[in-house]
């Protein structure tokens, strides 16, 4: 009998073993090196690091410009997250009530763009938000603008880049929430009486609640790190969290400095991850998509 046992958490340890592995040689070990990295001092010649730790890096943090830079980014990202709420919900909502043929060309709509990279997509939007682009081209043919305007390299076409690129993070959860959804409630909330705006806030709202919440955290977390959207969008106007890690890994080359913000980054996402399991968001919900 013990021996069976032994035998079945052996099998068990097996077939662990490869996920632990993983884990420890590219989250803890990776994550860990970051961490240190964090606290070392860049070298005089400016390449690679030296042994000696210090706090430098963080404190450096508070200085105003870099606060500035944090400041947009979670305005950004905030910014992000509501217009795809407002827009995505609906889509998601009204697709999980659209019949079984409609259904598949939605879904069809919101998937192919994952068929492209991400980079082309965005160059797209670039070509066509530019002073001589077919947008500018389209209303000054209208006669309803004189010059072109300024569309490209501004903080709304990074806004409308991460909208395009983050939407169907919030409509997928939104239809999975809807689409699983026991409608008996909200006919029964309506034979008590209940208007269709009532029935919807009362069971609607608080039963699609978690795909809402997943659809939050899958939109808000990327928009603070998508560094590509905002430099080919919004040029140099506006410097976000990921632009600035970006810059001083590769340009500024000061590598602790660039790890203090890694650890930033990951502290914000952690604090979201764990606001969205104290409002009652569950891992799988995101772990589904």
């Amino acid at each position: 009998m013990k021996t069976n046992v032994r035998k079945k958490k052996d099998g068990a340890l097996l077939l662990v073993a490869p996920m632990a592995i993983w884990t420890i040689l590219f989250v803890v070990v990776t994550l860990g090196y970051i961490l240190y990295l964090s606290f070392t001092t860049r070298a005089e010649n400016g390449m690679g690091v030296t042994a000696q730790l210090t706090l430098d890096n963080y404190l450096k943090l508070l200085n105003p410009s870099y606060l500035k830079v944090l400041g947009n980014s979670l305005k950004l990202a905030a910014i992000t997250t509501i217009i795809c709420l407002l827009v995505g919900y609906p889509f998601g909502y009204l697709m999980a009530k659209a019949s079984p043929r409609r259904r598949a060309i939605l879904m069809l709509l919101v998937i192919v763009p994952f068929w492209t990279n991400a980079l082309v997509r965005v160059y797209g939007w670039r070509i066509l938000l530019m002073g001589d682009g077919p947008i500018n081209v389209f209303l000054q043919t209208l006669g309803l603008i004189d010059k072109p305007l300024k569309l490209l390299n501004t903080f709304g076409a990074v806004v409308l880049g991460m909208v395009y690129a983050l939407l169907p993070f919030m409509i997928l959860p939104t239809y999975s929430s809807v689409e699983k959804m026991d409608w008996a409630l909200v006919e029964a909330s309506r034979d008590m009486g209940a208007s269709p705006l009532r029935a919807f806030v009362t069971v609607t709202l608080p039963l699609t609640a978690p795909g809402v919440l997943a659809g939050c955290v899958l939109t808000f977390v990327p928009s603070i790190g998508l560094f590509f959207m905002s430099d080919l969008l919004g040029g140099a106007n506006d410097v976000f969290l990921g632009n600035l890690i970006n810059d001083q890994l590769l340009k500024s080359r000061d590598w602790p400095f660039a790890a203090a913000l890694s650890v930033v980054m990951m502290l914000l996402t952690s604090l979201f991850l764990w606001l969205y399991r104290r409002a009652g968001g569950k891992a799988e919900d995101i772990a589904a998509l």
